[in-house]
């Protein structure tokens, strides 16, 4: 017969171990291992009993619960998440996720095996290294919520930061030898990005109507999306803030009332760039181009990306606030418009030159109320 206790129950096996367990909710609850004597099964009930009076206490079967399926769970818990987070969230859970701890159960994973994992990966994989952590992150946050585990195992300071190197900062010549360099169809794409600081989802999801050509602005409303099968679909932007109004430069303009004669349709829908059967060009036909361009010019570090960083930081260099480059850029918050408000060193050298007049002036008035009062 089990002993009666205060709390918990203790009774000896046929094995000669003890075996400790608790009524809690309703529930009967076993210990995860039989004990050597009654004293270590006694402890062991005094150490729940504590987590429960200090309500840490977190429901074993569910910390038992394999990560693989925890985490699959969670994904699919999330209708809302848009098609490419989707498709995202789960090559970085079968490519870093899973192989590191799938098998293990999700009460298990201590912060050192996060902090060892996220420092192998930084070394290997710097790429996807913070991406991995923040959605490592993010499981863990809704299973203490869902009292899975006591505390996240998430605590590596820093590593849901991106590392990003500086990326090369091109200059209008540049600009311009891309774009005479890619195939005339695609020209008009790198100017939109080059000068409107358009993403190449947004570019490729242009149509007709969305140019105002007399009035110098393009309206951003979708931008296209590919999934892994190879579907393309159109999505409307992140945030609120990416559907937009961008105005252009005027010569840039006359680029595209070329563009729009030459290789676009009279419909309103009608797409500005096509493949083959009128339908959306595909992102990879527009990078393929777009490297053998960068490659003809000299330049072969540079993105496609890299011409939106080159648009933002021009428009920044005029002057322009933090609060009109997050409209341009189509920004939801200050943080990413402010890395286009470094200076460049031509911007440098006019303000320099701009307070080398204040100071000459300065001066000049300076020596002139000296003599006059001499």
């Amino acid at each position: 017969m089990g002993k009666r206790r205060v709390f918990g129950n203790i009774r000896k096996r046929s094995s000669g171990r003890y075996q400790a367990s608790y009524l809690h909710l309703g529930q009967r609850l076993v210990a995860p291992q039989t004990f050597k004597t009654v004293e270590d099964a006694d402890k062991w009930l005094s150490g729940v009993r504590t987590d429960i009076n200090r309500g840490a206490w977190v429901d074993p079967r569910r910390a038992d619960a394999l990560f693989t399926a925890y985490a699959e769970d969670w994904l699919v818990r999330r209708p809302h998440l848009r098609p490419r987070t989707v498709t995202l969230y789960q090559s970085l859970l079968h490519r870093h996720l899973v192989p590191a701890f799938g098998s293990q159960p999700m009460g298990t994973i201590s912060v050192q095996a996060v902090r060892d994992w996220n420092s192998t990966l930084r070394s290997v994989t710097p790429g996807a290294a913070a991406s991995a952590y923040r959605l490592l992150r993010a499981i863990f946050a809704t299973a203490v919520r869902d009292e899975v585990v006591l505390r996240s195992p998430c605590q590596v300071m820093g590593a849901a930061s991106d590392r990003s190197i500086e990326r090369p900062m091109m200059t209008v010549a540049n600009v311009q030898a891309l774009s005479e360099a890619v195939p005339n169809h695609m020209r008009a794409a790198v100017l939109l990005a080059g000068w409107g600081g358009l993403r190449r989802g947004e570019v490729l999801a242009l149509r007709r109507k969305d140019l105002d050509v007399a009035r110098g602005q393009v309206r951003i409303e979708r931008a296209q999306t590919e999934l892994n099968d190879g579907t393309i679909e159109f999505t409307l932007p992140k945030t609120d803030a990416g559907v937009r109004t961008v105005h252009l430069p005027r010569s840039v303009m006359l680029d595209l009332q070329r563009h729009l004669d030459a290789f676009v349709g009279p419909g309103g829908n009608q797409l500005l760039f096509a493949g083959r059967g009128a339908v959306s060009m595909r992102p990879r036909t527009l990078s393929a181009a777009f490297r053998k361009a960068r490659e003809v010019c000299g330049l072969p570090g540079v993105r496609f990306h890299d011409l939106r960083h080159f648009a933002l930081t021009m428009a920044a260099t005029t002057g322009a606030s933090t609060k009109e480059l997050m409209r341009r850029a189509g920004h939801a918050s200050p943080a990413a418009a402010l890395r286009y408000q470094h200076a460049t060193d031509q911007r440098d050298q006019a303000i320099a030159s701009a307070l080398d007049g204040l100071a000459s002036q300065a001066t000049i008035t300076s020596i002139t109320q000296a003599r006059a009062s001499a």
